[in-house]
């Protein structure tokens, strides 16, 4: 059975709390290893083949199939950051309309429809693999639900790795602005507007839980930056809230 925690923002995943460890603990993206093991069909981690794994979810995939699968994004055509993910504003739309506790076949199915469609521009994105993951379990779909249920985890799991997220010289690695906002929504946290503090790493306060000191994250997008067509200006994708959402558990 899986259990998880519907939040405001996003599913809550079996996480870790967070716990401030060695920089060599971390697994900081190294471009020329993600290049020289993605493109190279004898790899373990060619990246027509990991995409291939990742899509069919014909097995369970690795952290480290993860990781470059994630990282090795950016040097795949389909990477566009910046881009209109129309399919991903008519999940959402469709969502909004839905009683989770009682939600109606076709409009599971339409969710569905445009969640996978929307990751076919962001294969990653945690709010689609959430979403995907509650409608596939709504229907009855264990299976289908399992996957994406550990697309979610394996994904938010990499981005942690890349760094503590504490300070600026460890900053958490992202492809797509809204992923560190998922990231820190999966964590239940309330964010505030980021701030730059480099030309590559920016500073996004949250709000104390409990007793933790914690005031804000780092994260590094100079991935994002790198891919900004001239004519575009930035705008930041926030996390899509679900509202009014209780805990849940799924079969």
């Amino acid at each position: 059975m899986i259990k998880r925690l519907l939040a405001t923002l996003l599913i809550v995943i079996a996480l870790p709390t967070i716990v401030v460890a060695q920089d060599d603990d971390y697994r900081v993206p190294d471009e020329d290893d993600i290049l020289r093991q993605t493109l190279t069909m004898s790899s373990p981690y060619y990246y027509t083949n990991l995409m291939l794994k990742y899509r069919s979810g014909s097995e369970p995939l690795t952290a480290d199939e993860y990781f470059y699968l994630y990282y090795g994004y950016l040097y795949d055509e389909g990477y566009r950051p910046f881009a209109k993910n129309r399919a991903l504003d008519e999940m959402l739309l469709i969502m909004s309309g839905i009683n989770t506790t009682e939600p109606m076949v076709s409009q599971l199915e339409a969710v569905i429809e445009r969640g996978v469609e929307a990751l076919e521009l962001d294969p990653f994105n945690p709010k689609v693999l959430n979403i995907l993951a509650f409608a596939y379990g709504a229907l009855g779909d264990t299976q289908r639900e399992q996957l994406y249920y550990n697309h979610l985890n394996g994904v938010l799991a990499t981005i942690e790795s890349t760094g503590s997220g504490l300070k600026e010289a460890s900053p958490w690695h992202v492809l797509m602005f809204s992923h560190a906002y998922d990231l820190l929504a999966s964590k239940e946290y309330q964010y505030g507007e980021g701030k730059i503090i480099s030309r590559s790493v920016e500073y996004v306060p949250v709000t104390k839980r409990n007793n933790e000191k914690i005031r804000g994250f780092y994260f590094d997008y100079s991935r994002v930056y790198r891919n900004k067509p001239d004519e575009v200006t930035i705008k930041r994708d926030r996390t899509w809230q679900f509202n009014n959402l209780k805990p849940r558990e799924y079969k």
